[in-house]
């Protein structure tokens, strides 16, 4: 009788264990794929940044699908891979690669008058990253986050320009530079918040990527 009871007992007991021993393994073996997944995604969208800057219209601050590009990327990988992917980006164009606008590349693009405005799009994606941690990716909320991540991407930008062309050629106005690198780019920059909203929320559906 006792060692019936030692039988009854211990049963349910391996078949949970083997059970946890199953689960941990599943997900052991699932960490490198999930690692090589994000970083294919995470090169590819790199990629997709570097293309939407070379289509591009050359003014003072060249029209380009750069900030298009930077919305999509974090609208379909989340705010942590797109964070990735931009910094990315930018570090392909600080090596000598010319993934920035008009085929240049090098430190020398970001240390000019209109590279804050590049290293603006990593200050975007961590405001982005930021608001979907807290309120999460519903429609609105990437809307919005989108608004204010180019708010602080147009400041620190004029931050910059400003403070390198002094240093380089004289004074400047703050209204002067916002004639010249903001302003004319607000309109687009909300068509671009609309069609990534569209384009993200369309891929997602497809892609089913997890954030």
């Amino acid at each position: 009788m006792t060692i019936l009871q030692n039988l009854c007992y211990n049963k349910p007991a391996n078949k949970k264990t083997k059970g946890i021993k199953m689960n941990n393994t599943t997900t052991v073996k699932n960490r490198p794929q999930n690692k090589t997944r994000d970083m294919v995604y995470i090169s590819f969208f790199a990629i997709v940044i570097a293309i939407g800057s070379w289509i591009s219209i050359p003014t003072m601050i060249p029209f380009t699908l750069q900030t298009f590009a930077v919305f999509i990327t974090v609208g379909i990988l989340g705010g942590k891979r797109g964070a990735a992917a931009v910094s990315l980006y930018i570090l392909l164009g600080v090596v000598g690669i010319p993934v920035f606008a008009g085929f240049k590349g090098g430190i020398g693009v970001l240390l000019g008058n209109t590279g804050g405005y590049i290293l603006g799009f990593l200050l975007t994606v961590l405001v982005m990253w930021g608001i979907e941690k807290l309120f999460g990716k519903k429609t609105v909320t990437l809307f919005f986050s989108m608004i204010l991540g180019l708010i602080v991407c147009y400041a620190f930008g004029t931050a910059w320009f400003i403070t390198v062309y002094m240093r380089t050629s004289g004074n400047i106005g703050v209204m002067t530079v916002l004639s010249w690198c903001v302003i004319p780019f607000i309109l687009p920059d909300l068509v671009k918040i609309a069609l990534a909203i569209l384009v993200s929320k369309r891929v997602s559906r497809y892609t089913k990527i997890e954030n």
